[in-house]
Order: structure tokens, then sequence, then C-alpha cells
């Protein structure tokens, strides 16, 4: 496949999913699961860190049921998509492979990014070389973060890493970690979670290197460019944020409505940061409420 290959035109309405291929920076090789008619606006679909394109699997079916474009992407280094060769992970290579796929449209998407993908939107968008973009959704991600929250997610999955004897064991240590998520009486979700290791162990779909320390690392200055950055860009935006997020505060959902007046906030009652996990049928009406309202909407 190329990263021109045309979205199954079935998709979206009948439950199939179709896969298509892209490049990122350098040529990285990186894979999507779309949904929609292929001449429909697109809307390109971003997981956050340690997830993976499946996250959005509902959110994909909707989109592309409701006449939109949808693809949802694996980042590199997670799920299906490529591991970067020298173990980087900076967000200014999430931000140019996202600029790559951007390209490969035929007009400029909308972005729904989370967490991590509502950074490389950020940057993508609204750093020089900025790409075109109809609009940006950013779920439960802002420019100056919780750190603690931040720290609590990193730590979650530095001390998982290892992977698990049993589904079970990962079903245990995701209980701990989630304990406002009702427990899921089948595992059959999970084993598509996790990738089963040559050593019979059941490891996450993501690179061990993604969470190592990045050399430079200064989260001062980086949220500064994300202010800067989410301040130039000049598309309709929305802030979707649960409120009970580790990563967008009360007061840093009120820091970004001062910083951007103009931009949609949406708050999910009872959310944490996996707003879509946490309440989806909330964060779906929402997304689409938004999208239907944008000029660019091509049916």
């Amino acid at each position: 496949m190329t990263s021109n290959d045309p979205v199954d035109e079935g998709a979206g309405t009948d439950g199939k999913l179709a896969v298509r291929a892209f490049r990122g920076a350098g040529g990285i090789a990186l894979v999507a699961d779309a949904a929609g008619p292929a001449g429909a606006q697109p809307v390109l679909l971003l997981h956050g860190g340690g997830q993976t394109r499946g996250s959005w699997g509902a959110a994909v079916r909707a989109l592309g049921a409701a006449g939109y474009q949808a693809v949802a992407l694996d980042q590199r280094g997670h799920g299906e998509s490529a591991w970067s060769d020298d173990g980087g992970y900076t967000l200014d290579r999430f931000a140019d492979d996202l600029r790559r796929v951007m390209a490969s449209f035929d007009r400029p998407p909308i972005l729904v990014g989370a967490s991590l993908g509502g950074l490389a939107a950020l940057l993508a968008a609204g750093e020089a070389p900025a790409a075109g973009v109809a609009a940006v959704v950013l779920v439960d991600i802002v420019p100056w973060m919780e750190r603690a929250g931040g720290e609590q997610v990193v730590g979650f999955m530095r001390g998982t890493g290892g992977g698990f004897a049993t589904l079970e064991a990962a079903a245990e240590a995701i209980a701990g970690y989630l304990p406002h998520r009702p427990r899921p009486a089948s595992l059959d979700g999970l084993s598509r979670s996790l990738r089963r290791g040559d050593d019979g162990r059941w490891y996450w779909h993501w690179d061990p290197a993604f969470v190592r320390p990045q050399d430079g690392w200064d989260m001062d200055a980086i949220n500064g460019r994300l202010s800067a950055a989410a301040q130039a860009i000049r598309a309709p935006l929305m802030l979707v944020h649960g409120t009970a997020s580790e990563i967008v505060s009360p007061a840093g959902a009120a820091r970004f409505r001062a910083m951007l007046p103009d931009a949609e906030i949406v708050p999910i009652a009872g959310a944490h940061h996996m707003v879509a996990g946490d309440d989806n049928d909330a964060f779906l009406g929402a997304l689409l409420a938004f999208l239907d309202c944008l000029p660019e909407r091509t049916a």
C-alpha cells in the first residue's frame, strides 16, 4: 500500500475498517485504520502515548457513518507502526510525522489528538512549517498540563514495560491504575491491546524506548512552545476534557480559555484523562456536534 491508498467506501457503514499505510518523517512506516467515503472531509485521529489506533475504533466507525473520511493513525513506536531506529521519540518527531501524513490528503484535515496526539497536532499546525488544518480538537491535553498527572501516566508505563506473565496480571495492573473503570467481564479486548512476546509474556504495543528520559527535555520550554503554537492556529479549535482528569485541571482549563477565548471547551463530567474510554458517548456527541458546524464540512 502507499500513502494515497483510497479509503474503503463501505467502511463505517458495515463495521469494516480499511487499513492504510503512510510514511512519516525519514520514511518511517506508519499504519492506520480508516472508514468513510474517500472524497469526504478527512478527520485524522491521533492516540495518546502508550495507546494505539484501536483506542479510536468506535470514533472511526461513527465518523465514517456520519460521512467523514476518518483515519486513526498508529504513531511511531506504537501499534503496528515502525519503531524509531535510534530510540528517539521527541515531540518534534511526532509533529514531523504528522505533517507528512497530513500532506497526503487532498485537503487540510481536521485533527483530533488525545494527549500525545494533541501535542503533536499543536506543533504540526502551529509551528513552522505549519501544516494546513481545517480544525483541531484537543482531547484532555493543554499547554501547561499538570506535571504530577503526567508523571503518574509515565510512571505506570515505565512500571509495566517489562510485560505481564498472564492477561489476568495485566488486568490487575490496569484495575489498580484505573480504579474508576469497571473491570471487563472478558479479557478478549485486553488481548488486542497487548502482544505476546517470544518469551510468552504479554507486552504493550509500544516501544519501551518511548518512555525513556529524552535528552534536553525541558517541560517549561516545551509548554511555552505549545502555548505559542496554540495561539498561532487560525482554524477552529475545541478542547474536550474530563472533569476528573489528572492532566487537565480546572485551573488548566481556565488558563486555556483565557489564552484562547474563541476556542470551544467541553467538559465531560466524571471522565478522567482517557476521556473517550471513560465516556465515549459524551465524547462522540461533543465531537460530532463541533465537526458538523464547521464550514469546511464536505458531505
